[in-house]
């Protein structure tokens, strides 16, 4: 076997239905006693729920979290949290909210509980975005990993089946570029095929039927896994491309993830034959590219960028931004052929 490095991440995970009641002990646990309750504009009726559910502990909420985490709103909210004499923050929602958790804590160390009400997994990695002047820049820093996550199937059933199936192709865009970052190890492998399985046989399940709360515990399990990938290892094309296409013409997360990723594996097929190998296993399928593209386009995803607000003005613009500073990745990155990649995503083609 080749010598590798694995390092644990020092997160603590409570799973189950009706694991939300323990949220009073995790407060606790970490030592706070006042919490700054953070979410979107439209998850404020959950958060403002969520703070009279924890009652004195409560400092406040802030439900401005926005996609792609502009440096205005991340400013605006650690100015709250100093105000109100925040001692921890909740992130209650998806990546968004979360990213915004993790801003407050790159500058303060403030701790954070994340409760995820999506699949998009950013709550198991210590990877932070923030955009500023159109661009998105990331990182990694200890400092913005949630210090508990609380993952409860079901705050996620009111959870569109659009959504959720867009947050979870999301969520598997992390472990499949797992299997071949360059830092990749056994470990991490055998956690990304199975978060992937999880996703591929739950996601269905909640599409066919949202109130499906195994469905929907299979997707937290799988979107902990795969985002426990992402925090371990390194992120490749697929990131750096879906990093660029948010943070520039602020297309939707999510989408962006889910219309890149089967062209993104195209891409990369002969580089990393094993690794394709296994995400197709885990999808039950022969080809992982085309597998991706199939499960999205079959279930009612969007699977062309210019469907989701990109213009044909913008591809290039687009490429000359992703060929600045490239993640690595296991094919190098080429001019022509990214730009044959995102043509093909912007019509919406299924890889050959």
């Amino acid at each position: 076997m080749k010598p590798f490095v694995y390092q644990g991440l020092p997160s603590r995970v409570v799973f189950g239905v009706g694991s939300l009641d323990q949220l009073d002990r995790e407060i606790e646990l970490l030592g706070a006693k006042r919490a700054l309750v953070l979410a979107t504009p439209q998850q404020r009726a959950q958060a403002e729920q969520l703070a009279g559910r924890i009652g004195p502990r409560a400092a406040g909420v802030y439900a401005e979290a926005v996609m792609h985490v502009p440096i205005e709103t991340a400013r605006a909210a650690r100015d709250v949290a100093a105000q109100l004499g925040a001692d921890c923050a909740i992130a209650i929602g998806g990546g968004s909210t979360t990213g915004l958790g993790k801003a407050i804590a790159l500058e303060t160390a403030l701790p954070i509980i994340a409760i995820p009400t999506t699949y998009a997994g950013s709550e198991m990695t210590p990877i932070y975005g923030l955009t500023d002047g159109g661009v998105k820049k990331t990182g990694r820093d200890l400092r913005v990993l949630p210090k508990t996550v609380i993952y409860d199937p079901s705050l996620t059933v009111s959870l569109p089946p659009a959504l959720s199936l867009t947050s979870g192709i999301n969520a598997i865009a992390h472990a499949a570029e797992g299997l071949y970052a360059q830092d990749a190890n056994p470990i991490t492998s055998l956690m990304a095929e199975e978060g992937i399985r999880a996703l591929g046989e739950g996601l269905p399940g909640v599409i066919g039927k949202p109130d499906d709360l195994d469905a929907r515990g299979a997707c937290l399990y799988g979107a902990w896994l795969c985002g426990a990938v992402l925090g371990s290892v390194g992120m490749s094309l697929h990131h750096k491309l879906c990093h660029t296409l948010g943070g520039t013409f602020n297309l939707p997360h999510a989408e962006t993830h889910t219309i890149v990723l089967p062209h993104a594996l195209a891409y990369n097929r002969d580089a990393a034959p094993h690794a394709m190998q296994r995400i197709a296993r885990a999808l039950h399928a022969d080809d992982a590219a085309q597998a991706v593209f199939d499960l999205a386009r079959d279930h009612g995803a969007p699977t062309a960028l210019k469907d989701i607000g990109l213009k044909e003005a913008d591809i290039d613009v687009a490429l000359e931004l992703a060929l600045t500073s490239p993640y690595w990745n296991p094919r190098p990155v080429e001019r022509e052929p990214l730009r044959a990649l995102l043509r093909d995503a912007f019509e919406g083609r299924r890889p050959g």
